[in-house]
């Protein structure tokens, strides 16, 4: 049974889309030999920040690009995050049911802790797994692997839930159980060509797949 789960963050359990895009498309704006678009920007959405930027500008060094992504990013963060539906609701149910939780992210670890504090999600975080963490970012399964060794978690047990191939890549090849979101820009008949283990359609599909009742009072693990 599972008794572990990892979640991705941006557009997994916190509705970052349009503040990434946004970012983006702001401080790439006249640095790309052709106009970024927001169509252009999606299948690269889950790589590290430096690997998209390089990516969409053609330029080795970006380091002045992450400065400036970061600084517009934090700039706008409150004002263009959401909550997805459900989130705040079982995250608490498996909480309170001893379900262990951990963020493993490609995102820095500032903007990772803002996100999860702005709707209470650290309560329910037994570790933060982010880009500082990992010489390299997911799909390399650095993270998951830092994150399972951090909860002293059994890989049989635990599961990676994201709403990229490269969340499900990094959780399949950290020897994990994967599931995606079907409320991924990237859409779930994309994720569901990398084989994930569990598909969520909803964010309550979780309780099932470790176990929980709905309505049923918590319990001891």
């Amino acid at each position: 049974m599972i008794d572990t789960i990892l979640f991705d963050f941006d557009g997994t359990i916190v509705d970052t889309n349009e503040l990434i895009i946004t970012t983006f498309l702001h401080v790439l704006e006249g640095k790309t030999a052709e106009p970024l678009t927001r169509e252009k920007i999606l299948p690269y959405m889950g790589l590290p920040l430096g690997e998209q930027l390089q990516l969409f500008s053609g330029q080795e060094d970006v380091r002045d690009l992450v400065l400036a992504y970061r600084e517009y990013n934090l700039k706008r963060h409150d004002e263009l995050v959401r909550k997805f539906p459900n989130v705040d609701e079982v995250l608490k149910k498996l909480h309170e049911n001893g379900i262990r939780m951990g963020i493993v992210t490609n995102k820095v670890r500032l903007t990772t802790e803002k996100g999860l504090r702005l709707f209470g999600y650290d309560a329910y975080m037994d570790e933060v797994v982010t880009a500082e963490d990992v010489e390299v970012g997911k799909p390399d399964p650095a993270g998951v692997l830092v994150a399972v060794s951090l909860l002293q978690a059994d890989p049989k047990k635990t599961l990676m839930v994201g709403d990229s191939h490269f969340d499900l890549l990094a959780g399949q090849r950290a020897g994990v159980l994967s599931a995606g979101v079907a409320w991924s820009l990237k859409g779930e008949e994309f994720l569901q060509t990398y084989h994930p283990d569990y598909m969520l359609h909803d964010m309550w599909d979780l309780l099932e797949i470790v176990g929980i009742k709905r309505d049923e009072p918590c319990r001891e693990r």
